[in-house]
């Protein structure tokens, strides 16, 4: 029904940037909240960046200062801007999309997972 695709991760070293997309398509009737997630391995799935239906956003203190949310029209697509990045950032990074559906006059309120993109960063 609704799909969300990643890209734009890879392989850095420390200090570089990289500049994370994420597109959602599929039966949307509209999009709500937009967040950014990583994982890193063995370790729990953080919250990393938020943008709100009205475009407020928010940080994790990890990367307050160095990563920047924000989104196309329509909320889409989003992004996720990451400078000066450190070892520590590595991880999976994933998009998780707040939307409302509409189905034969049904309307639903889902959360959608993007497949997740790697990020690397070495010393």
């Amino acid at each position: 029904q609704v799909q969300l695709v990643e890209s734009g991760g890879g392989l850095v070293q420390a200090g570089g940037s990289l500049r994370l997309s994420c597109a959602a398509s599929g039966r949307i009737y509209s999009i709500n909240a937009r967040d950014w997630y990583r994982q890193a391995t063995g370790e729990q799935r953080d919250l990393v960046a938020g943008i709100g239906s009205g475009g407020s956003t928010n940080y994790a203190a990890s990367g307050k200062g160095r990563f920047t949310i924000s989104r196309g029209e329509a909320k889409n697509p989003v992004y996720l801007q990451m400078n000066s990045l450190k070892p520590e950032d590595t991880a999976v990074y994933y998009c998780k999309t707040d939307v409302w559906t509409s189905i034969s006059g049904r309307y639903s309120r889902e959360e959608y997972w993007g497949q997740g993109t790697e990020v690397t960063v070495s010393s």
